[in-house]
């Protein structure tokens, strides 16, 4: 079969070579391109007439996915799919797998760690350092004994949880589904509205879906407690922009975020950059060098298995 990895994976040559390896002695033809592209006519010329295409977080338009008369299977080197024209994979009959799971505990790890600069002002401190200041008036907050309200208890919520839980936080969630698993661990699930009032900790963890879109809107950071901070190392347009700008403006609540509606470098009109109050990552979560080898060898996993006759990790 003809195998094409659209664009880089991150990873060095000498690990993609020994993973194509994995394709290429079984008879398959695989080419693999280490440039981003987001020109259709270049992604059709890429995807020519592959029957599997892998790729990692940039769009593929269902302009190339219906140009591509054999393409049967797409992996995905991300958790979330929504890049990809579902739609489009639908009228043909496309399936896709992702590399769900290979980022817990990258994204965990920078949502604890996006609180505890939040709480403790460490960008701040660093700041006032830096350019000749003290202390003064960068006193915070301990972590221990705060509620924390987790929206989305899927596999990077649960993680998320179980760390802060060892700080010795107070767990609350939200989520369509109520996991026993989530509950084990101490999670006491609450409607949203209850979540946003009683949480002195908000962190986001649920996919970006037509249901999920502007999930905090303004309702909800409005009913807040004064000073609480809102984590989001999701997907940027979970959360309203405006109405998070304007809180953080006016010194209600704090923030870190990870994402936004399109990757950074933001414009320059964007209301979060002259936020106060305001921590920002530019959508480093799921990118350690150790989460970006696993995703690698999962979404080569992927299209073994899938060849194989076993459809693992299935979104479509």
């Amino acid at each position: 079969m003809k195998i094409v990895l659209l664009e880089p994976l991150g990873i060095a040559k000498g690990t993609l070579n020994q993973l194509s390896l994995s394709l290429t002695s079984l008879g398959h033809d695989f080419t693999a391109y280490d440039t981003f592209t987001t020109d259709v006519n270049e992604l059709k010329k890429r995807a020519g007439q592959a029957d599997i295409l892998m790729l990692a977080n940039h769009p593929l338009p269902g302009e190339v996915i219906r140009a591509d008369d054999n393409l049967k299977f797409i992996s995905v080197a991300f958790v979330g799919i929504d890049h990809i024209d579902i739609d489009a994979c639908k009228e043909k009959g496309i399936a896709i797998s992702n590399t769900g799971g290979y980022c817990d505990d990258a994204v965990a790890e920078l949502a604890v760690g996006l609180t505890l600069d939040c709480l403790r002002n460490i960008s701040e401190g660093n700041a006032a350092v830096k350019t000749g200041g003290g202390k003064q008036g960068v006193k915070g907050h301990e972590l221990a004994g705060k509620t924390v309200g987790i929206v989305g208890t899927g596999a990077i919520g649960m993680r998320t949880a179980q760390i802060f839980k060892v700080f010795g936080c107070k767990l609350i969630g939200f989520s369509r589904t109520k996991r026993e698993e989530a509950k084990s661990i101490g999670i006491e699930y609450r409607p949203l509205p209850e979540l946003m009032a009683e949480s002195d900790i908000i962190t986001v963890h649920t996919p970006l879906t037509p249901e999920t879109r502007g999930l905090i809107g303004r309702k909800e950071i409005a009913a807040m407690k004064e000073g609480a901070i809102l984590i989001n190392t999701a997907r940027g347009p979970v959360v309203d922009t405006d109405a998070l700008a304007e809180a953080l403006k006016a010194d209600r609540i704090k923030a870190g975020t990870d994402v936004f509606e399109k990757d950074p470098p933001l414009p320059a009109n964007h209301p979060l950059l002259d936020a106060p109050n305001l921590i920002c990552t530019p959508h480093i979560g799921f990118d350690t060098r150790e989460s970006i080898d696993r995703r690698a060898e999962m979404v080569f996993e992927n299209v073994l298995s899938w060849l194989n006759g076993k459809q693992i990790r299935k979104m479509l």
